[in-house]
């Protein structure tokens, strides 16, 4: 009796092996890529990617995300190969929270953080106690505060990575709202601003190099890259996937495509 216990323990325990290796995304050298992405404008560039990734032997699997959180999650547990929604400081503040092994391979644009408003056209006529909202992530807030105190709305104590609390000069008493990324642009009506990243505005029908009323520079550190885990940085798949995105091809589809809002970082 004890003997068929043990072998319908070892049975039981190899069909769990086989079931996690069969979740996982397995060997980054096969010939499909799955690639979790935000809609605009990375599920974009992407598909104009898929023809070129077709020429070098490769099927782009492009896996679409409207809630951006969990795309590092996914990436980790393995059910995509890699992602492309993020910055830099944003994955380095989920590899510190969450103890990720992440890395990227490729900085590949910079979509400019704005400020947009329903009720006022220009920084003169923000009123005192206006509310301006920003994104609730400590990354993305930070980088919202850095553009407020660079076109002097407020002044920040010197700190890495600035949060509300962190506010150390507020001339018009500013009050600041930090709400999730995806809803700045719905609560617009309800608030007298909003620093808004450029892949939201842009699915609200708003155009960063017209609607807003100040905007980062080109030299913003901000730049979106592929994300993979560690251990795939150097497979084929990832280097092909690398190397196309930063491909001549891909700067010119991006120029063309978003006159200026969304600018090539390579």
């Amino acid at each position: 009796m004890k003997l068929k216990k043990l072998a319908k323990v070892l049975l039981v325990s190899t069909l769990a092996v086989g079931l996690l290796t069969g979740c996982s995304s397995g060997s980054k050298d096969d010939k499909t890529i799955k690639v979790g992405a935000s809609p605009t404008p990375h599920a974009e560039i992407l598909e104009e990617v898929k023809p070129i990734l077709q020429e070098k032997g490769y099927e782009l699997d492009i896996k679409v995300f409207d809630d951006y959180t969990l795309l590092n999650t996914a990436l980790d547990e393995g059910s995509i190969d890699a992602n492309f929604f993020q910055h830099v400081p944003y994955l380095e503040d989920t590899i510190d929270g969450q103890g990720y092994d992440l890395t990227y391979t490729a900085k590949v644009h910079i979509e400019p953080m704005g400020l947009y408003s329903k009720s006022i056209k220009s920084l003169d006529e923000l009123k005192e106690n206006s509310t301006i909202a920003i994104p609730n992530d400590a990354s993305n807030a930070a980088r919202a505060l850095k553009l407020l105190e660079d076109n002097g709305v407020i002044k920040l104590k010197d700190v890495e990575s600035p949060g509300a609390k962190d506010i150390a000069e507020n001339p018009k008493n500013i009050k600041v709202q930090e709400l999730d990324a995806a809803q700045l642009p719905v609560v617009l009506v309800d608030v007298d601003a909003a620093v808004i990243n450029t892949n939201y505005a842009l699915e609200a029908g708003l155009n960063p190099t017209k609607d807003a009323i100040i905007i980062e520079s080109k030299e913003s550190p901000y730049a979106n890259i592929l994300a993979c885990r560690t251990a795939d940085k150097d497979s084929k798949a990832i280097k092909t996937l690398t190397e196309v995105l930063n491909s001549e091809e891909v700067k010119e589809f991006i120029n063309e495509k978003y006159s200026g809002s969304i600018v090539p970082a390579f």
